[in-house]
């Protein structure tokens, strides 16, 4: 092969690495497996042929191998065994058991021209496709439960194929959402839940419909939840019409419906408009399960709680002209609340539940006291040496510039500092408790006490009634200062 056709050989393969996004020795093994295809066949070399190519000047050496046995009848398959004897004719170091190994001057230039080039480049083309499929497997494989987006390319049979670059997902017709329609070039993300290894490579089933899928996108629009300040403790849905989520805070300062709804409710708005339009309720999860309960219900007020622990009951209590919001449509309300906690809900309106508790049953009847389990304590932040600094000088009380005054020093009066009264005083957060949250009353108080602080200046001029001359210049008494202005 000459040193130019090498060099454009060496070329292609790493513009083919490029292209397919592989790696360049997965490459050069598929080019390898196909010339060593196409030498077997166009010089019929007996055995089993290898071909290495030099990574650096594009150099082809071939080889082949045969097994060898001891006499000519142990001979199963001609093409892959050789007795000792013969071996022993073309190297006299041959060992029964051992593979003949023979070198073979094979002209690279023979293999693309003479022998038929259009297989081997066949050959070529399949290995590359294997290496491929067997990449994209690597690549997704162990990503199950995470998202992926991509182009609806087209619909088969109520199936979705949606074009991830590399690979191409199918979203099944019982993973798709009844209310959706999808339609070609349309970017949709969904939820990987399994990779296969087909025969014509990796397929990668996805899924809309699944709970687990508004989790992801909850985790992928909230940055807290991401480092786990806030936790998702609860999920129920129903996909296209309705999700409950119930979340909690490891942190007091931290709001978790707050970080879940966002700034103008922007974070929940990007998951609705993925789900198209799916209405979402975020509720706060909580370690008394009659408190939880509740939260559940919303929008629904609740007026009592009563949780029966031997039948896992939740008796509910709500104002008669609430039920129906209790119970939602079709009972879509109570039946995902009874999904996210865990707990069979028996609702009653307010005058059944009173009725009720006369014979100590529903709502309002007395209740056994229940044992709450408190959340374990995260462990804390790590503790930052302190930068120990020497003590600065107090500063003194900024006072305002006093501009130079052509007045009388008469004019200028200074009003005593007020004593701090107590109401003050007791608004200052104390020096030992570093980082108490202040409020705006406190803030105000404080500017209120600075400008009391403030010395108090009367104007500068007198206005007076006098009579100017009108050809005297009203301004020459103040030519006397004229540079100083």
């Amino acid at each position: 092969m000459g040193s130019a056709m090498k060099t454009d050989f060496l070329l292609a393969i790493k513009q083919l690495t490029a292209e397919k996004a592989l790696n360049e020795d997965v490459v050069f093994d598929a080019v390898e497996r196909g010339m060593a295809a196409a030498v077997k066949r166009g010089y019929d070399l007996p055995g089993e042929v290898s071909v290495r190519i030099d990574r650096y000047d594009g150099a082809m050496d071939v080889w082949s191998e045969m097994e060898v046995v001891e006499i000519e009848e142990d001979i199963a398959d001609e093409d892959l065994q050789i007795d000792l004897e013969r071996a022993k004719e073309i190297d006299a170091a041959a060992v029964i058991g051992s593979p003949l190994r023979r070198q073979h001057d094979v002209d690279g230039e023979e293999v693309g021209g003479r022998i038929e080039a259009q297989t081997a480049k066949q050959v070529v083309l399949q290995a590359l496709r294997e290496a491929e499929r067997e990449a994209v497997f690597a690549e997704y494989s162990g990503q199950e439960g995470g998202l992926v987006s991509g182009l609806v390319q087209r619909i088969d049979n109520h199936q979705v194929i949606v074009d991830l670059g590399r690979a191409e997902a199918v979203l099944p017709s019982d993973e798709q959402v009844r209310m959706e329609h999808y339609r070609s070039g349309q970017r949709i993300r969904a939820l990987m839940i399994e990779v296969l290894q087909a025969n014509k490579g990796p397929q990668i089933v996805i899924s809309r419909r699944r709970p687990e899928f508004v989790r992801r996108l909850f985790e992928m629009e909230v940055p807290e939840i991401g480092r786990g300040t806030v936790e998702i403790r609860g999920l129920a849905r129903e996909p296209g019409y309705r999700t409950k989520i119930a979340v909690y805070s490891r942190q007091e300062e931290v709001d978790a419906i707050g970080a879940c709804v966002g700034m103008r409710a922007i974070r929940i708005q990007n998951v609705v408009n993925e789900l198209n339009g799916e209405r979402i309720d975020v509720v706060q999860w909580d370690h008394d399960p009659r408190l939880y309960v509740e939260h559940a219900l919303s929008p629904a007020h609740t007026l009592a709680v009563r949780f029966v622990r031997d039948t896992n009951t939740a008796e509910v209590a709500v104002p008669d002209q609430q039920l129906s919001l209790a119970i939602g449509r079709d009972g879509q309300n109570v039946r995902l609340a009874a999904r996210l906690t865990g707990h069979r809900i028996d609702i009653k309106p307010q005058t059944v539940a009173e009725r009720l508790s006369d014979e100590g049953r529903g709502a309002f009847a007395p209740q056994e006291e229940l044992v709450i389990e408190s959340e374990p304590e995260a462990p804390p932040p790590p503790i930052a040496m302190p930068v120990v600094e020497p003590p600065q000088p107090t500063p003194a009380v900024d006072e305002p510039a006093v501009e130079p005054s052509y007045e009388p020093a008469a004019l200028i009066e200074e009003e005593p500092e007020p004593e701090p009264t107590l109401a003050a005083t007791e608004l200052q957060p104390a020096a030992s408790q570093p980082g108490q949250i202040r409020f705006g009353e406190e803030v105000l108080q404080r500017e209120q006490e600075e400008q009391q602080r403030r010395p108090r200046r009367r104007p500068r001029y007198i206005e007076t009634v006098e009579e100017i001359d009108e050809d005297e210049d009203p301004y020459a008494q103040y030519a006397d200062y004229e540079d100083e202005f």
